[in-house]
């Protein structure tokens, strides 16, 4: 018996592979991109689940962000490279450093309403990334308002010290300094 496919969103859709060569020419685009970082679509906008390659660059700022409304999970399995996932308060203080990497932890799932941040630690860390979907642009992200906005003077600053504070935190492996990086900036 032959199954029939009654959506017709999903007529035409093929199996997708990722390979060595995608990560290597996504990490390339997230290279030579004004932001340092590139994604690669596995998803249609309209599909219920985004599924996507993130690929980082260490110079990327990843503005403190949240999924709120409509309340969505998100996940990231690191595939190559080195990243922090770092988890805050609603004050901006870091609540947690969450280091992936393919030979240790190599996903994080966060719930909805968790603010968080991914700083790349390695050149061509790519990551796979899943949330609930549809994407839609106004209401997939509610940005901190003690962060800096990107492509600002102060997110650069902001990258640099939340990176100084995390090789700090790995090379003392003795739990999360006291301090409030976000408190030192006024938005």
């Amino acid at each position: 018996m032959t199954e029939h496919n009654e959506d017709s969103s999903l007529a035409g859709r093929r199996v997708q592979t990722v390979d060595q060569t995608l990560l290597n020419q996504v990490s390339s685009q997230a290279q030579s991109s004004p932001r340092k970082r590139m994604n690669h679509n596995l998803h249609q906008l309209e599909d219920r689940v985004q599924r996507m390659l993130n690929a980082l660059e260490p110079a990327t700022y990843v503005r403190p962000h949240r999924h709120l409304d409509p309340p969505k999970f998100e996940t990231f399995v690191i595939l190559r490279g080195k990243t922090a996932v770092l988890i805050f308060s609603d004050e901006g203080r870091i609540e947690n450093c969450i280091i992936l990497s393919p030979n240790q932890t190599c996903i994080v799932d966060i719930p909805p309403g968790t603010w968080h941040s991914l700083v790349a630690l390695e050149p061509g860390t790519v990551l796979i990334e899943a949330k609930d979907g549809p994407y839609i642009a106004s209401t997939d992200k509610d940005f901190a308002a003690w962060a800096p906005r990107e492509n600002s003077r102060d997110a650069a600053v902001w990258l640099e010290e939340v990176t100084h504070w995390i090789l700090r935190h790995l090379s003392s492996q003795q739990g999360l300094p006291d301090e409030n990086i976000s408190a030192r900036f006024h938005f």
